[in-house]
């Protein structure tokens, strides 16, 4: 059996992890993830970053920010692979915030569906309806699909 390599070149991270070369240098950028230098100056990862990927990728599908994952990334260990516990302490802690999200986007959802059913023939009571910007004092985005605890209406 070989013996898997410590260190990937950016070209094996990325097709390992899916993530193409540029998202991988903009990870760096940002400190989300961290290369060495080789003698000929090429980047070499650790094999533990293909987790921070996953975890980083895995994120971003549920939408949280680049700064909600940069300071939970800060909080977990850059020499080696995150623990089980990491990840369970992590999820636990954006727990309240997912289910917020969720509750949202159903929310969105249900009203959104009316809307498209009803054909916008109840200007009135549309969720998305803006008749001369009315809607600009209370702030940008759409307000009335704002939850109040958002500053929507």
């Amino acid at each position: 059996m070989t013996r898997l390599a410590e260190h990937l070149s950016i070209g094996q991270v990325a097709d390992r992890s899916g993530v193409p070369h540029t998202a991988l240098r903009f990870y760096e950028d940002k400190g989300l993830i961290s290369s060495e230098r080789s003698a000929g100056n090429q980047r070499r990862y650790s094999r533990s970053v293909l987790r921070r990927i996953a975890f980083i990728r895995a994120a971003q599908r549920v939408g949280l920010s680049l700064d909600d994952i940069s300071s939970a990334l800060e909080t977990l260990p850059k020499d080696h692979a995150p623990t089980k516990a990491d990840w369970a302490r992590l999820s636990r802690g954006w727990q309240d915030e997912l289910d917020a999200r969720i509750d949202a986007l159903q929310r969105l959802r249900d009203r959104l569906t009316g809307c498209v059913g009803c054909g916008c023939l109840s200007l009135r009571s549309c969720g998305l309806y803006n008749a001369d910007d009315q809607m600009s004092r209370f702030g940008p985005g759409a307000g009335k699909l704002r939850p109040a605890s958002e500053g929507g209406i």
